[in-house]
């Protein structure tokens, strides 16, 4: 039997979700550093297509609990209502499936034909910090999926799917429904949901800064008074970005 909890009404604004796309994981992940959230990065996953890589979107969980051999057998699939199953039926466009699998990867937490279902949904992406199979498909599809590892065993074999849309932990790091999932090729980081946008408008900035730091760094600039920037190097900065005094 699955569980459902109360998710968040109000949508995400589709101009915060741009502003995240577009930023990368690192700045994010200092963001979240400056307001004293330090295990918000989803360490040790990484995407199965690199060129595929980019997410921002809200979190739509699945917790599993370890497989029972008397339960999870093959003929659990053909209740459509089977947690898995459901999950996937149930994450909406923009969402992003994140999979709490304790970190176990001897078995698959999601396949070919189930990711490509997601696709077609408008998913945003998975995230597991379990395995995934049907890992050379996966490479080829145009879903951005994050994973700890491949495996060719089927989830039954290592996994029992319980509840939807409940706080999970993905590798370490507390996910609750409707946080905003945010990833590149460095990895994945999870942004609580009421800091979304102020998150999206600093790292807009802080992007803008180190662009201008970087290429004085690349010039020749020493690090002191450039890196971080002292007065000048603001004053530089200003005049770069075409402020008015």
């Amino acid at each position: 039997m699955s569980r459902v909890s109360r998710v968040p009404d109000a949508p995400l604004g589709p101009e915060v979700v741009e502003a995240l796309r577009r930023v990368s994981t690192a700045t994010v992940t200092t963001q979240l550093f400056a307001r004293g959230l330090r295990n918000t990065f989803l360490a040790g996953l990484r995407p199965l297509n690199p060129s595929c890589a980019r997410i921002a979107g809200e979190a739509f969980t699945l917790r599993h609990i370890p497989a029972r051999e008397d339960l999870d057998v093959l003929s659990v699939f053909k209740d459509h209502d089977h947690p898995q199953r459901l999950a996937v039926e149930s994450v909406g466009p923009g969402q992003v499936l994140v999979m709490d699998c304790r970190g176990r990867t001897r078995a698959a937490s999601i396949g070919g034909i189930l990711a490509t279902r997601l696709l077609r949904r408008g998913a945003a992406g998975v995230v597991t910090d379990g395995a995934v199979r049907d890992s050379p498909f996966l490479a080829e599809l145009a879903l951005p999926v994050f994973a700890a590892g491949v495996c060719a065993t089927t989830n039954l074999a290592g996994h029992h799917a319980v509840d939807l849309q409940v706080p999970i932990g993905c590798a370490e790091v507390p996910v609750y429904p409707g946080d905003v999932i945010v990833a590149d090729a460095e990895g994945v980081v999870c942004v609580p949901r009421h800091l979304a946008a102020e998150v999206a408008r600093d790292a807009l900035e802080q992007e803008r800064l180190e662009e201008f730091v970087q290429a004085q760094v690349e010039a020749g600039s020493p690090l002191r008074g450039t890196y971080p920037p002292g007065e000048d190097t603001l004053r530089r900065y200003r005049a770069w970005r075409g402020d008015t005094p």
